[in-house]
């Protein structure tokens, strides 16, 4: 009788663990959850600093690349390109950026100007990863923004449009970013 009475001691106690511990996870679980939802924004707002980075976090991490992210947030495109793709972005260099005629981006950055601003860059965006050996002669691509941009491969380059080269790859956890000398700019609509 002892011995039965130690076990459903012990059954008890064991049991007042139990919830007790399941409590715990519940209210531990309600905080990481209110604290969850008081931060606003998209994917581009987690904080990971152990996985790869995606298209954004990469051009961001980039100091070749700051006038492409600022045209990214300016044109609110920076959740999109955050999220899982996979995408290939060609990112024009600062430099790319000024070639472009005097005038043309600070134009471009105005409220105003926002739907051509996302052109422009929807136009830089592939909704696929192209690896480098994905690239072929004479090959168009269909960009996000609906127009094509045609690939020339020529003792070992890969030129765009006949005018914009790809300089470097970057691979990201989302896609791949081409780094290219030039800004690809949509055909006239007429």
């Amino acid at each position: 009788m002892k011995t039965l009475l130690r076990l459903f001691s012990l059954a008890i106690i064991v049991m007042v663990i139990s919830c007790n511990r399941g409590t715990k996870t519940k209210n531990e679980n309600d905080a990481t959850t209110a604290g969850a939802s008081s931060v606003s924004g998209g994917q581009e707002n987690v904080q990971d600093n152990d996985s790869q980075k995606d298209v954004v976090k990469v051009a961001m991490g980039s100091k070749d690349h700051t006038t492409l992210v600022a045209a990214l947030k300016q044109a609110e495109l920076v959740t999109s390109l955050s999220n899982a793709g996979p995408f290939t972005g060609f990112a024009p260099t600062n430099e790319a950026f000024d070639k472009l005629q005097k005038g043309t981006v600070e134009r471009l950055m105005k409220p105003d100007q926002k739907e051509a601003l996302q052109n422009i860059l929807q136009y830089h965006v592939f909704m696929s990863a192209l690896t480098p050996e994905s690239f072929k002669d004479g090959q168009t691509l269909g960009m996000v923004n609906g127009d094509d941009v045609t690939v020339k491969v020529k003792d070992g380059k890969t030129i765009l449009n006949n005018s914009v080269t790809i300089i470097a790859a970057v691979p990201a956890s989302n896609g791949i970013i081409y780094v290219i000398d030039g800004v690809l700019l949509p055909p006239q609509t007429k």
